[in-house]
Formats: C-alpha cells, sequence, structure tokens
C-alpha cells in the first residue's frame, strides 16, 4: 500500500467507526436518562403502534373503573332512599295493624290516620328529592346507562333501569282521599273484545288516556279472565289495575291515585270494543282506619308495597354485585394490559447499562485509535529530509 497524504484511509475508517458508537452511546444515554426503550417511531416503529393501542385501552379501563365506582354510589343512593320508603311503609303498617283493633275509639284512629297521611307526605318528599348530580331517581323516570369498558360496543355498558322504581307513584297510591277507581259493569263475559278505553284524572287536573285492546267475543268466560286479561296488558298494567269487587264487578284503579273512567261504551271515550259499561266510582282513601276491616285490607295493600320496594331493593343490590364485579375484573384487565405495554415501551435498564457501557468503552477506544490514525502518515515526514 502506498503512502498518501491527503487521503488517511485509516483515519476515515477510525472516524467512521466512532461516529457509530457515539450515535449509540447518545441513544443509550438517552433510553437510560428518559426510562422509555421508544422515544422517536424511528426506534421501534411497528411496537410504537403496538404500544399506543394498549396505552389507550389501560386509560379507557381506568375510567371505565371510575365509571363503575360511581354507578355503586348511584346505586347505594337510591338503595339508601329505599331502606327509608321501607321503615316508613313498615310503620304505616304497624299502624294499620294496631287500627284493626276494636279497643281503639274514633279520636284513636283519627290519631292513626294522622300519622299515616304525614308519613306518606313524607314519601312523596323523599321521591321528590332524591337525586345524584341532579338526576332524580325514585319518581319513575330514571333509565340509566354506564360505560363500564374501554370501547364502545353494547357489551362495554351495562344499564340500570329505575323506572320500575316508582315511590312518586306509590306515595299517591297511598295518599289517603286522592284516589278515585272506576267500576264497570260486565254483563256477559263472552261478549267482552276489542279495544277497552280508560281515561285518568290525575291529581294534577291533568289527563292520561289509557287503551288495552282485548280479545275477539268468547274468549272471556268470567269477569276475573277481563280483570286478568287487563292487568296482563302492558300499555294497562303501566298505569291501571283490575280487580273483582264483592259484587263480580269489574273495579279498575289508577297506580297513582288518580279518578278513573273507562269501559267501552261506544262514543264515550272514542272505544271500539264491546261488552263493558262505564260508570265512575266515587273517591275513597287509599288506606281507611276507621273500622278493623278496613285495617286489615290496609295491612294487604300495604304488604304489596312493601314487596314492591323489597324486590326493587334486591334488583339494585344484584347490579351493585355486578359493578363490583366488573371493578375487579376491570382491574386484573389493566394490570396485565399496562404490563404488556411496559414490555415493549420501556427500557430494560441492566440490559442498555450492558450496551452503554460497550458503546463508551468504543468511544474511548475509538477516540485513541483516530488520534493514532491521524500520526500514521507523520512517516512522510521522514522520505522529505
Amino acid at each position: 500500500m502506498g503512502m498518501q497524504v491527503n487521503t488517511n484511509i485509516a483515519a476515515n475508517n477510525a472516524y467512521r467507526n466512532l461516529a457509530t458508537t457515539q450515535n449509540d452511546l447518545s441513544k443509550s444515554l438517552e433510553k437510560l436518562s428518559s426510562g422509555l426503550r421508544i422515544n422517536r417511531a424511528a426506534d421501534d416503529a411497528a411496537g410504537l403502534t403496538i404500544s399506543e393501542g394498549l396505552k389507550s385501552q389501560v386509560g379507557g379501563l381506568t375510567v371505565a373503573s371510575r365509571n363503575a365506582q360511581d354507578g355503586i354510589s348511584v346505586i347505594q343512593t337510591a338503595e339508601g332512599s329505599l331502606n327509608e320508603v321501607q321503615s316508613i311503609l313498615q310503620r304505616v303498617r304497624d299502624l294499620a295493624v294496631q287500627a284493626g283493633n276494636d279497643s281503639n275509639n274514633t279520636q284513636s284512629r283519627t290519631a292513626i290516620q294522622t300519622e299515616v297521611t304525614a308519613l306518606t307526605s313524607e314519601l312523596d318528599r323523599i321521591s321528590k328529592s332524591t337525586n345524584f348530580n341532579g338526576t332524580k331517581l325514585l319518581n319513575g323516570t330514571a333509565n340509566l346507562s354506564f360505560q363500564i369498558g374501554a370501547n364502545g360496543t353494547a357489551d362495554d355498558k351495562i344499564g340500570v333501569n329505575l323506572s320500575t322504581v316508582n315511590i312518586t307513584a306509590l306515595a299517591a297510591s297511598l295518599s289517603t282521599g286522592s284516589s278515585g277507581g272506576a267500576t264497570l259493569a260486565v254483563a256477559t263475559p263472552t261478549a267482552v273484545t276489542g279495544a277497552q278505553n280508560f281515561r285518568i284524572t290525575n291529581a294534577d287536573a291533568s289527563v292520561t288516556s289509557v287503551t288495552a285492546t282485548l280479545g275477539a267475543a268468547g274468549t272471556y268466560k268470567s269477569v276475573q279472565d277481563v280483570a286478568s286479561a287487563l292487568n296482563s296488558n302492558g300499555s294497562f298494567s303501566s298505569a291501571l289495575t283490575a280487580t273483582v269487587d264483592s259484587n263480580n264487578q269489574l273495579s279498575v284503579t289508577s297506580n297513582t291515585g288518580g279518578t278513573v273512567v273507562g269501559g267501552s261504551t261506544a262514543g264515550t271515550h272514542g272505544s271500539s270494543g264491546t261488552g263493558v259499561a262505564t260508570s265512575v266510582a266515587a273517591a275513597v282513601p287509599a288506606l281507611q282506619f276507621d273500622t278493623a276491616a278496613n285495617a286489615a285490607a290496609a295491612i294487604s295493600t300495604l304488604d304489596t308495597k312493601l314487596t314492591t320496594v323489597s324486590t326493587a331493593r334486591a334488583n339494585l343490590g344484584a347490579v351493585q354485585n355486578r359493578f363490583e364485579s366488573v371493578i375487579k375484573n376491570l382491574a386484573v384487565s389493566k394490570e396485565n394490559l399496562t404490563a404488556a405495554g411496559s414490555r415493549i415501551r420501556d427500557t430494560d435498564m441492566a440490559e442498555e447499562m450492558v450496551k452503554y457501557t460497550r458503546a463508551n468503552i468504543l468511544s474511548q477506544a475509538g477516540t485513541a485509535m483516530l488520534a493514532q490514525a491521524n500520526q500514521s502518515n507523520s512517516g512522510v515526514l521522514q522520505l522529505l529530509q
């Protein structure tokens, strides 16, 4: 190999290797100082895409867990109020049992009625004041959805339907002097057919119309069959209740205590059905304690209401347990997704320290060799003397 002055191949080679080593050293320092293996897309393009997807999912699971905890808070708020509602109903039932004893005189039963009136007013207040972040929970309007997953699919949501927990309606149905049912004559049950129309005049003077379409003539053999058919109709049962009284007449009452007019008399309410004649019953107290018989009837009514509230509380408890399971499951998923993302994105400090040490030694060696290479052509001076 000849001796040149203009081009120092050995120095160029040493410089190239040193530049590469310095680049590796710089990257190692960056990873060690940041703790991240991927500081830019060029470090691992595919890994960056995967880790960002995992990061989004972990963030979604974190928020979803908070959502589930909020769901528990909503349920506990509603269930706490229902607990007090049940306590009030138990007290009213105790008073009904007390009123059933004929040792009570008129004044005693009046005092019982006064306390019951106050307690039912409190039921109404509880139903109107129970809310979570402005959403009323016990007035029959709450149908809530909770996002408990990281994605937007139906499987990532839990619905909590509180529309059946209508304490406002329950309180109204127990309010004294507010319920006006309709006693409807059913002369021939086998003749009942078609649309049976009912009109409810509520306490605030508003009017609600309900239509229940019954089967063909001959379907029903008794008044009880007609009552059962009405109660099984969703439109009817959502607002009204049908029973058969001691005179074998069809009695229809509003679930919210309104006055009811109904039946299938042609032209009266636009009815197209037949077989049920319209008549209006006078308004009567929902709970009466003036006689032992009425007190016994009140006990039966209250048992029904207590069962309704107990069922509602049980349903809320079941949903709360479901939310607690969701939170546990989300925690496991979040932990494992975080671990997977960490393996892709985070620096293995021990491994990177090995690379840094190697690059540091090579940098020092490369610097020394570059100095030696720069001096390698100095022998040419000997030829020039």
